[in-house]
C-alpha cells in the first residue's frame, strides 16, 4: 500500500511539470488532423475509383 502512494505522489508531481498546450496550439493542431484525413480519404477514395475501373474492364 505504501508503495501504491507513493507511485500516486510521484506521477502527481510529474503532472505538475508538464507543460501542457494552449488553446491556439490544440486548435491549429486539430487543423492540421482534419485537413490530412479528408485529403488521404480522398486520396484513397481516387485509388478506389480507379482500380473499379481497372477491375471492371478487366472482367
Amino acid at each position: 500500500m505504501k508503495k501504491l502512494v507513493q507511485f500516486v505522489k510521484e506521477s502527481y508531481a510529474e503532472l505538475r511539470k508538464v507543460v501542457w498546450p494552449g488553446r491556439d496550439d490544440v486548435v491549429s493542431s486539430i487543423k492540421v488532423v482534419i485537413i490530412s484525413t479528408i485529403i488521404i480519404a480522398l486520396a484513397l477514395g481516387l485509388v478506389d475509383a480507379l482500380l473499379l475501373v481497372g477491375i471492371r474492364a478487366i472482367f
